[in-house]
């Protein structure tokens, strides 16, 4: 039996099931409990049932047809992985296309005003956002059913949860207590006059516990809830817990209980008065809210995920020396793809990512990657998060372009770094596609703006010279990055499209840390990305108020035989001279030989 086969059955078998439960559709989201972008393999359930790899997607099953919602980053790995299944496309965010919650809506309209009666929409409350729960249950034609589990009885073989050693980040890492971060948040608490509020984000928690876990991989958290309020209570595996974190968690009067008593312990919560929950809509899911006791709740912002995108000195201190290192690696890489094409060695995506892996686990701090990396030759880059086949993987050949995605977690922090290189000599309209992009780049990094300003009014900068030649990517232009935590982290982004409830509005503060990523995706040709971390600081302060910048701290050169240096300003080829003259300050003491010779070429002045 091939794939497409096993998937048919899939959603045959889950048919069954939604019939006896009189069900119309199930929609099964690519969530955990805890409404993470990356989740472990026991939660993936939209990839067992769909076929679909991406790491966001959402599938609607109903009872003759089913369909995938995903954004612009996965069109193209959708339609291949989705072709033979039976399971439609949907694009999210293009014209015509609604969202996932209008399009269940629009469905159960269909069905209750055909069959005269409510459409029953099946789905397991805990991996449904909160905000997505109230908006169907709400529906005058939906009648939500949140405690369907579409795997049961079904998938056989599902991996176990991973519940890994949970470990103290030490202060001389963290920079803050968890003491003092806990103080903070009851702070806000008093000020929106709120007794508790439940913590589900996984990087929120280990945030403010100074701890870190390993049961998502790439992504060093621990599952758990954490009630902040009369008392403290971590709803954790104690199985995880070593001496050393309880003994910290004890520091910080932080009590346990078991991981599953979230629930229970939520139903019998002493609220001494009404809408004294503050509850998240966003970053918690829909059983957390059933569960609370009624009248309880008030909705409101979380205020830990603007107190944790803010990186303090220690951690700051801790980041441009980590990048440094990491920068390396990757200069390093860029050489040993040069080298290998221009010799006529025949070097694959998987040698590639197998080199800068290898490079990463030589530094002393490192952790982990912080997401698998991608490695992409030629035309597959086109593809904005491919993942290469081991087995089938392509050659990095002459005349094309290499795009290589890839981080490391280390106890000095997160990296995230995008570099496209030339294999060889390249086309006219590749070179100028990179330079545009770099620009674009170089003008988003170089911004200076008004305290106050948000990812939404920088977008621009970074697209605008693609945009001038009628060409876009489908995604944000950057993310926030976490500390040892979470590669892709909010509140802070770069954006041009508001979505309420989604990509909320963000003041950009000193300290936060921001990638800058714009690129070209021409499918079936090329694909082109560049990606520097950016550090926001203080510039100056004058009469019309306080003014902000960025840092660069990534530190890997920029591909010279890419760039078309007629289509840049001097002002740009200054910007590039003076990155280039970091870099090569940067990394010259580490090298030597054909290694030192090629980043004295490489990081020359334009």
């Amino acid at each position: 039996m091939n794939k497409k086969e096993e998937i048919q059955n899939r959603l045959s078998a889950l048919r069954d099931r939604m019939a006896i439960a009189g069900g119309d559709l199930c929609l099964i989201t690519d969530n955990n409990p805890h409404i993470s972008e990356y989740i472990g393999d026991y939660y993936k359930l939209r990839e067992f049932f769909s076929g679909f790899t991406g790491s966001a997607g959402n599938l609607v099953v109903g009872i003759k047809e089913a369909w995938l919602f995903t954004d612009g980053r996965y069109f193209v790995q959708a339609e291949k992985e989705l072709h033979g299944s039976g399971i439609s496309l949907m694009k999210s965010g293009t014209k015509g296309v609604p969202s996932l919650i209008d399009f269940i809506k629009e469905q159960a309209g269909i069905i209750s005003e055909t069959e005269q009666r409510k459409a029953v929409v099946l789905t397991d409350g805990t991996l449904l956002k909160c905000s997505d729960g109230l908006s169907l249950g709400s529906h005058k034609c939906i009648s939500l059913r949140d405690d369907f589990d579409p795997s049961a009885d079904i998938w056989t073989g599902r991996p176990e949860k991973i519940n890994a050693p949970i470990f103290p980040l030490d202060i001389s890492y963290a920079g803050e207590k968890a003491t003092s971060k806990i103080d903070r948040i009851k702070e806000e608490l008093r000020k929106k006059e709120c007794e508790y509020t439940v913590i589900a984000s996984l990087e929120d928690i280990a945030w403010i516990l100074n701890l870190r876990g390993g049961d998502i991989p790439c992504t060093p958290v621990f599952e758990a809830f954490l009630i902040i309020g009369r008392e403290l209570i971590l709803f954790v595996n104690e199985a995880s817990l070593s001496e050393n974190v309880v003994k910290s968690l004890q520091e910080a009067k932080v009590l346990t209980q078991s991981y599953d008593s979230i629930y229970d312990c939520l139903r019998n919560l002493d609220c001494s008065r009404k809408e004294t929950v503050l509850t998240d809509k966003s970053s918690v899911n829909y059983r957390i809210l059933s569960s609370l006791p009624e009248g309880a709740v008030k909705y409101g912002r979380d205020p830990v995920p603007g107190m944790r995108a803010v990186k303090n000195d220690t951690e700051i201190r801790h980041l441009k020396s980590v990048h440094e290192d990491d920068g390396l690696c990757v200069t390093r890489l860029m050489y040993r793809i040069k080298t290998s094409v221009k010799n006529n060695e025949v070097i694959t995506e998987a040698d590639a990512a197998d080199y800068i892996d290898r490079l990463r686990a030589d530094i002393p701090d490192y952790v982990s990657p912080s997401f698998p990396t991608i490695s992409a030759a030629g035309a597959n880059a086109a593809m904005m998060h491919y993942a290469f086949d081991r087995v089938h993987c392509s050659d990095i050949v002459k005349g094309s372009m290499y795009l290589v995605d890839s981080g490391g977690q280390y106890m000095r922090g997160t990296t995230d770094v995008t570099r496209t290189f030339a294999a060889g000599e390249v086309s006219e309209e590749q070179r100028s596609a990179y330079t545009l992009t770099l620009k674009g780049v170089l003008a988003l990094s170089d911004a200076v703006f008004l305290k106050g300003m948000s990812g939404y009014g920088l977008d621009i900068l970074a697209r605008q010279f693609l945009w001038r030649e009628g060409i876009d990517y489908r995604s944000g232009t950057g993310h926030g990055v976490g500390y040892l935590l979470n590669v892709h982290e909010g509140p802070n982004a770069f954006r041009y499209r508001y979505i309420p409830g989604v990509s909320d509005y963000c003041e950009l503060e000193p300290g936060m840390v921001t990638t800058d990523e714009p690129g070209v995706y021409e499918e079936g040709k090329f694909g082109l990305r560049i990606e520097n971390e950016l550090l926001c600081v203080n510039a100056f302060e004058n009469e019309y108020g306080e003014f902000l910048k960025f840092e660069t701290l990534t530190l890997v050169p920029y591909d010279k035989d890419l760039i078309l240096a007629e289509l840049l300003t001097e002002h740009e080829k200054e910007l590039i001279n003076e990155y280039h003259r970091k870099v090569y300050d940067a990394h010259a003491k580490h090298l030597s030989g054909a290694e030192l010779e090629f980043l004295k070429e490489y990081t020359s002045r334009l």
